[in-house]
């Protein structure tokens, strides 16, 4: 169900509008483009994850702090470290195969509290 069938795409005053929050593009106002600060413990929730990845596997660390730089470093170490690509999403780092036992170890030696 719909809650509004007709959608502002673009306003020829402002240019292209966001879908989410509806201000225009360059001032958009949504929660995705907030930064967070890196709090000095941070939790990690380690997942494995196979359901609409064709059946492989991918490690999932949830959980993360909405910071860019932050998590574009972390996923760039833990890639290199463990010779694996990945990728990185908003608040979360995903990384191809099953590398739970590693990423503990890795995560646990800068002081990060690993759940799951």
């Amino acid at each position: 169900m719909r809650r509004d069938p007709v959608r502002l795409v673009y306003s020829t005053a402002v240019g292209s509008v966001c879908a989410t929050c509806g201000w225009p593009a360059t001032d958009c106002k949504c929660s995705s483009r907030l930064e967070e600060k890196v709090p000095s413990k941070v939790v990690v929730k380690l997942r494995l994850e196979k359901k609409g990845r064709g059946g492989k596997t991918v490690t999932v660390l949830d959980g993360l702090p909405r910071n860019s730089d932050f998590l574009e470093g972390l996923g760039k170490e833990l890639k290199k470290l463990l010779g694996t690509g990945g990728t990185a999403g908003e608040t979360l780092i995903e990384l191809q195969g099953d590398h739970r036992a590693a990423i503990r170890r890795i995560l646990s030696e800068r002081n990060f509290l690993v759940k799951g």
